[in-house]
């Protein structure tokens, strides 16, 4: 018999860990987050800030976390003791709390690892832990916090009455980037410019410097950088910018009057290090730039990898690598790769905040033959883990040499500067290659004479700052300190799940909705936009995580000295402004043929996923909330059936009163008759008119069952 029980977040995770742990032990998994604040209380936050205490009210999430529930605590009676094994992050340990609350558990042991291998695992079992109430803390915190702006900031932007639907504490702050970067590009005004070039016929080109009179500009820093959101695209070398084509025209003329001479050359090995490990951000950014990978599909690849066994634990900010694998890169390359054993290892530094006792993310295994998992995975998974495996080698290697040659010939008094770069010993670039293409110049000597083949010059424009593709809006949210690895993913997909922003030639633009949501956010709520005021708070949940700071006395005092006063404010603006004003560009929409039944205009098409016909038909021509939507079994548009479009339609069925009372006010449930794929269906809903408006009502409907009337939010209806 089973003697204990594991329980992890993740369903696919119980195989592998089943196998591992053998009869003795049951696995089963909480999938993911089990509890959730409640709805209840003041405008349905679920939880109460008195004075500087908060007292949360969790229940499951949906019917399937009560199952769960069920499940695990069932499983909790068969055995003598209970292990938590949930994820090794503040939100893992955050479910680790719950479930120890919901099952009652006293003193539970907590293990973390951070790959699912026979050694981590029951090396970590053998070494258990206490719940960290400190990450906890960090966890309920980030729980209420992003409730209270949703919930509280939320009803500010339904106002607008423009299909706004969410603010959030990383959301709105990621969605003013992307408005800041489209307003830059909006008002950018082009400029033209020449590129003056000479060619040789000893064959290089060569680009107009200056002149030998004018004072000679600072030489240029060599910067390392490992930019893995850049594509690979090398930049067309350009001359010093000439500002009018009478200008780049006389220089040309004066290249062809005098003779040319090389009067400078210089040449220097550069060595670059290898890139660190990935991070989540690097690896979303380098998953979007090489593999083409939006970051939620990269994080939903690596979680399968890293519950197949393959990678470890893919939230992570550090880039820290454990001793063990360090060991086996090192034979790996000895094996195979002799020239690429360094003598001594690059050094990479983590964030600030990262949590070193977590690593990076890499292979479990670098011997595991590549040619057999190829056959076991699907081509994005093998594609996804060969990425990871190559950056985890390249960051043990030696560095990449590279010479690097400037030559600076004259012709009068015109300077022409020619770059070229040669790999000279490739080191990590043979598995990481963020190395430019070699331009490699023709031997040449100091006071050597050159033969002028050409000149000419280009005519050119400045562009635009570009739109962020999503892995560099991942790297400048990381870098500006917006959310944390966990948030980055869901941030940019929530964005466009709202549809303020759309993928424009696989960059990421401002919808005219997510313009006009970050023009009134910026008069309402314009520090929860700005990007230091977001780090700030992620700043405080880290010091929360680390003991410093109570979560209690941190949320309860920025509710009190900013947010609640932030509010007050906002509402001013709410109802004062004209929002056609503060709306940068007008909606406009497509016009239906079906006309008002009120004012007889032409009615708007309103794109929406939630029916079947993908829009439905609304007046903007001043008739409030006059909408219709298209019955597929009468095969016409239809007012929707409600008590005022029955008083305006006596044809249309009446609902029926029932002695059930609302779970959210306690006014009679009624019953609503409607048809879904030609269909006569029915359920309860509330009967106050003000309930269809009303957030805290979003959930409330019944459906008919076998067993009677039966909710996904509130279960089955007592009769």
């Amino acid at each position: 018999m089973p003697k204990r029980l594991l329980v992890v977040e993740s369903p696919g995770k119980v195989k592998k860990l089943s196998q591992i742990l053998g009869s003795d032990w049951i696995v089963r998994a909480s999938c993911g987050h089990i509890r959730e604040l409640s709805d209840e209380g003041e405008d349905s936050l679920g939880f109460i800030m008195e004075g500087s205490s908060v007292r949360c009210n969790y229940i499951p999430r949906d019917q399937r976390s009560k199952e769960t529930i069920q499940q695990l605590k069932a499983a909790v009676k068969q055995v003598d003791e209970v292990v938590l094994a949930t994820d090794p992050d503040r939100e893992g340990e955050t479910i680790a709390w719950h479930l120890k609350e919901v099952l009652g558990l006293r003193e539970p042991k907590r293990v973390v690892y951070s790959e699912i291998t026979a050694s981590a695992v029951r090396g970590a079992i053998a070494n258990p832990r206490k719940l960290d109430f400190n990450l906890i803390g960090a966890g309920l915190c980030r729980d209420c916090l992003d409730k209270l702006v949703g919930y509280k900031g939320s009803p500010l932007v339904w106002a607008l009455n423009n299909g706004a639907k969410s603010v959030g504490r990383v959301q709105s702050a990621t969605l003013h980037l992307i408005c800041q970067r489209e307003r830059e590009i909006q008002t950018f005004v082009p400029q033209d410019y020449w590129s003056v070039w000479v060619d040789y016929a000893e064959g290089f080109r060569a680009f107009y410097k200056g002149t030998a009179n004018s004072p000679q500009e600072a030489p240029e820093q060599e910067t390392e950088t490992h930019d893995d959101a850049a594509a690979n695209n090398t930049e067309t070398p350009e001359s010093k910018r000439v500002l009018s084509e009478a200008e780049a025209t006389r220089l040309v003329e004066e290249a062809r009057r005098y003779p040319h001479q090389i009067i400078q050359i210089e040449g220097k090995t550069v060595h670059r290090q290898p890139p660190p490990p990935f991070t989540t951000s690097t690896l979303q950014q380098a998953a979007g730039s090489k593999l083409k990978f939006t970051p939620d599909k990269t994080m939903l690849l690596a979680q399968k990898l890293y519950e197949a066994g393959l990678i470890t634990y893919m939230r992570t900010d550090s880039v820290m690598l454990s001793p063990e694998f360090v060991k086996s890169a090192r034979q790996w390359l000895e094996q195979n790769d002799p020239q690429n054993v360094p003598q001594k290892l690059a050094k990479h530094r983590s964030a600030k905040t990262a949590q070193e006792a977590h690593e990076a993310i890499r292979p479990t295994d670098v011997f595991r033959p590549s040619a057999q998992l190829r056959q076991e995975l699907p081509a994005d998974e093998f594609n996804l883990y060969v990425m990871i495996w190559k950056r985890a080698i390249a960051s043990q290697c030696c560095s990449a040499r590279l010479r690097k040659t400037q030559v600076i010939a004259q012709s009068g008094q015109l300077l022409w500067q020619a770059r070229g770069q040669v790999v000279e010993f490739y080191g990590y670039a043979r598995y990481w290659n963020n190395l430019s293409k070699d331009t490699v110049l023709p031997l040449l000597q100091q006071g050597q004479a050159l033969t002028l083949e050409n000149a000419a010059h280009e005519k050119k424009q400045t562009q635009p700052p570009p739109r962020y593709s999503e892995p560099k809006l991942v790297q400048l949210m990381e870098r500006k300190g917006i959310g944390r690895p966990s948030t980055y993913a869901p941030t940019v997909a929530t964005l466009k799940k709202r549809g303020y922003v759309q993928l424009t030639k696989d960059n990421l633009q401002p919808t005219d909705l997510g313009l006009e949501v970050d023009a009134f956010l910026q008069k309402a709520l314009p520090d929860l936009l700005e990007a230091e005021f977001t780090a700030k708070m992620e700043d405080a949940l880290d010091a929360i995580a680390l003991g410093k700071q109570g979560w209690q006395h941190y949320l309860t005092t920025w509710n009190q000295n900013y947010f609640a006063p932030a509010l007050t404010k906002a509402k001013t603006v709410v109802f004062t402004s004209d929002t056609a004003k503060a709306s940068p560009v007008e909606r406009k929409y497509e016009t239906s043929r079906t006309r008002c039944p009120h004012c007889n205009n032409f009615l708007a098409k309103i794109k929406s996923t939630k029916v079947k016909k993908k829009y439905f038909l609304k007046c903007v021509s001043g008739c409030e909330n006059t909408v219709l939507f298209w019955n597929e079994l009468n095969k016409k548009w239809e007012l929707p059936r409600n008590k005022e479009s029955r008083d305006k339609n006596p044809q249309t069925p009446p609902v029926k009163l029932t002695s059930y009372p609302c779970p959210v006010c306690k006014k009679p449930l009624e019953e609503y008759s409607y048809v879904k794929e030609g269909q006569n269906k029915t359920m309860l809903r509330c009967s106050a008119q003000e309930s269809r408006q009303d957030k805290k009502h979003k959930d409330v409907a019944y459906f008919s069952t076998q067993k009677g009337w039966w909710s996904p939010k509130f279960g089955e209806l007592d009769c």
